[in-house]
């Protein structure tokens, strides 16, 4: 089941549906009112909401068109945002550092998150800005200590994202959470794709491209740390809620890694694609 947020062109609240065949979404706040507040509401109560949520989305009695319809990020305000460093071995390779023996760990923060089409930001203050196309986990239930075996249970589904970094200020220290985090740098979606849609997620192809020229053309099985780990250890530290966003690693092929280095630039558009979730598509605009 693939579940989006969405706000109609002709008003300015947004809504939660099911996107069906013949690009259309079931609306499901003008189908059944009351039936979730927003995504997170409808993660979370997932197991008593699912047989609803796919009766509604197989009646497609409320549907609206993709094109009177803006997608939204699908989970527009998450607890947490949290994103792995340096988990490709060609993108490990390029940056010419060694191997993690354990996995590094950084967040984004909340005014990052854009759309999956929506405008990404050329900041004023930036020197360089890159693309990391990803694949991203989207937590399901509320957990502490999940082990590996219990992490595929943790998963509600999966999206596209783009982990935008402004390479300057990452590289200005060890921590790189400002130039992980600058305002639209992290767009993910199109949608969610239920985790039962998806029989291994790590075996899925990944590509990005910048003006239609290939950049990353991957696959997830050449994760270092698998999702499965990820959740092991991030669950150790931090209790994981519904509706957390995990950007889980990006191949190689990164502009600051071309020789010479290719930074984005105003008008560039960056799509990002995984096999079996979809595709996004940002173009890159000067700050206002």
């Amino acid at each position: 089941m693939r579940l989006a947020t969405f706000q109609p062109l002709d008003q300015d609240a947004s809504e939660i549906g099911a996107v069906i065949e013949g690009d259309r979404i079931v609306r499901f706040n003008r189908a059944r009112p009351g039936m979730a507040q927003d995504m997170i509401d409808l993660i979370t109560r997932w197991a008593d909401l699912e047989g609803e949520a796919r009766q509604l989305a197989a009646a497609a009695a409320e549907t609206l068109p993709r094109d009177r319809l803006r997608l939204l990020a699908p989970v527009p305000r998450p607890e947490k945002i949290m994103a792995i460093g340096l988990n490709y071995a060609d993108h490990i390779a390029e940056t010419g550092q060694e191997t993690p023996k354990s996995q590094i760990w950084f967040s984004k923060q909340l005014n990052a998150v854009a759309g999956p089409f929506d405008p990404v930001q050329i900041p004023k203050a930036s020197a360089f800005v890159d693309y990391e196309g990803e694949m991203v986990a989207v937590v399901g239930v509320r957990g502490r200590h999940i082990s590996r075996d219990a992490a595929p249970a943790a998963i509600f589904g999966w999206c596209v994202g783009n982990d935008v970094s402004e390479r300057a200020w990452q590289n200005r220290s060890s921590q790189w959470v400002l130039g992980k985090s600058f305002d639209t740098h992290a767009p993910f979606g199109p949608w969610i794709t239920t985790a039962d849609e998806i029989a291994d997620p790590h075996a899925l192809n990944l590509r990005t491209l910048v003006n239609g020229e290939i950049r990353q053309n991957s696959n997830t099985r050449h994760l270092v740390f698998d999702v499965w780990a990820q959740i092991a250890e991030l669950s150790q530290a931090m209790t994981l809620e519904p509706g957390d966003i995990i950007y889980t690693g990006t191949p190689g092929g990164v502009g600051v890694a071309m020789r010479p280095p290719v930074a984005l630039r105003a008008g560039d558009r960056v799509r990002v694609e995984v096999d079996g979730l979809g595709y996004m598509e940002n173009g890159f605009e000067p700050e206002a």
